[in-house]
């Protein structure tokens, strides 16, 4: 006997070879024939269009197989991209339908010249410019105290205390200027204290890093295991930066322009600039924050002006056209200058299933600092996950009311609430619903959660400041 699989080719050969006219012809031998070729598992020949060829008989008579429909969890499918498309387009199709009300109730509102007046009330005063530049001070002085830390000059502990203070001053004075300075505009002090928000955050981690490798360094030197002439981070064959090499102007500066938060002694590095792929994220970045401005003067500033119905503003569209802007167009733009190879700066946060995945997924950048130099030093020191994540929580919540309030000159505490009912949040959503469900859970506080917190901000402002002024008029 042979084995099963010759065993069903000699049945499809014998039964492919008997005429359907004779031995027992009909309706009981053509089941016959097709029981027969289940069994042997055998399956037709097929020409170049996928269909059963015409002329070999019996094959023509099966038609069905084993399998789950497509949209089963069972069937293995994963390919939706059709229905994503179909997304976008009810998506863009219902908001030009109110994009289309809304020009002819109000008529066109664009106008890019107006913009210039978000950033200056002065055009012969720039605070915020002057307070970007002035950043670079906090840059140096962080460098100097590493320099010195390096040969030995400083302590640990009298180096610590330098950066601390640094760090401080870092976003305390940003604060006061945006707070006292009157010529200074919203938007403006806000773009300036992210500047700073981010170099509070790299010179933390460049910090940490280097005393890593002064530590790496002095275990190495006490234990004596390091071989004569092989560096620290690899053979020079590598050409590889080993500490304190690392400690220059040139790598202090591609650090900070680099689009990452997290310090390395050497950085992943594309082999070439791909002219063609700048090129086209340059002019995403030109062409999307042209439709957001357009967006927010036709769409936001009426509405707020007219109503009191938050959830009429389109601010979620906005959102998603901001993220796309800045985390692929801007910061890829950003990498691919200068060769920069880790590009990883979101990940399938639209594919959440949980809270926690989408604050782990959405801005990578952000989420590995946390993780590298605020929960895992936390963990380290004998926190409990559940401590060290609501610390992260924390830390979050606190930057993003430092970014809002300062700018408008009103806390309210909306962003800083927001954040930290992430945190049941995610364990209600967590506990209660999975896969897509979950899911939807997810997308429903986006939709709904975020875009109120920052409208309830804007109406708070336009009250206090608009309604105020003509009413005193």
């Amino acid at each position: 006997m042979g084995d099963r699989g010759s065993a069903g080719g000699s049945r499809r050969r014998r039964t492919g070879s008997r005429p359907l006219s004779q031995g027992g012809g009909g309706p009981a031998a053509a089941e016959e024939e097709v029981r027969d070729v289940g069994a042997g598992g055998d399956a037709p020949d097929k020409d170049k269009d996928g269909d059963a060829d015409v002329g070999s008989g019996h094959w023509n008579l099966r038609c069905h197989r084993l399998q789950d429909s497509l949209f089963s969890s069972d069937s293995g499918f994963s390919n939706y991209r059709g229905i994503l498309n179909w997304c976008v387009v009810m998506l863009i199709l219902s908001n030009a339908r109110l994009f289309l009300e809304n020009l002819i109730k109000y008529g066109i509102l664009v106008d890019p010249i107006q913009v210039v007046s978000l950033f200056l009330k002065n055009p012969y005063s720039w605070p915020a410019l002057c307070l970007v530049i002035v950043a670079n001070v906090f840059a140096v002085a962080a460098f100097q105290v590493e320099k010195r830390l390096a040969v030995g000059v400083l302590t640990e502990q009298t180096g610590l205390l330098l950066h601390v203070v640094n760090l401080a001053t870092l976003l305390c004075f940003p604060a006061a200027v945006a707070f006292l300075l009157e010529s200074i505009t919203p938007v403006g002090s806000m773009l300036a204290l992210m500047v700073y928000t981010i170099l509070f955050l790299k010179l933390f981690s460049y910090r940490d890093v280097n005393l890593w490798c002064r530590e790496h360094r002095a275990a190495r030197a006490k234990a004596k295991a390091a071989s004569a002439g092989k560096k620290a981070n690899g053979g020079a064959a590598q050409r590889t930066v080993s500490y304190p090499d690392n400690l220059t102007y040139r790598d202090l500066y591609y650090f900070l322009f680099a689009p990452t938060l997290c310090y390395e002694l050497n950085f992943p590095r594309s082999p070439r600039i791909r002219k063609r792929f700048l090129l086209r994220r340059l002019f995403e970045m030109l062409f999307f924050i042209q439709l957001q401005v357009g967006l927010i003067q036709q769409w936001m500033v009426p509405t707020i002006q007219n109503s009191m119905k938050p959830f009429k503003v389109p601010n979620h569209l906005i959102w998603l056209i901001f993220f796309y802007w800045l985390f692929h167009s801007c910061l890829n733009a950003v990498a691919e200058l200068m060769q920069f190879g880790d590009r990883e700066f979101y990940r399938d946060w639209w594919n959440s299933e949980s809270v926690t995945y989408f604050w782990q997924n959405w801005n990578i950048p952000v989420h590995k600092w946390c993780i590298r130099h605020f929960y895992k030093p936390m963990l380290r020191r004998g926190s409990s996950k559940w401590v060290a994540r609501t610390g992260v929580f924390l830390a979050s919540a606190f930057f993003h009311e430092y970014l809002v309030s300062i700018p408008l000159r009103m806390f309210r505490l909306w962003a800083f609430t927001g954040m930290m009912a992430q945190i049941p949040l995610a364990w209600i959503v967590s506990r209660f619903f999975r896969g897509n469900y979950g899911n939807a859970a997810v997308w429903l506080t986006l939709i709904i959660g975020q875009p109120v917190a920052v409208l309830m901000y804007v109406h708070d402002y336009y009250v206090l400041n608009h309604e105020a002024t003509t009413a005193g008029a």
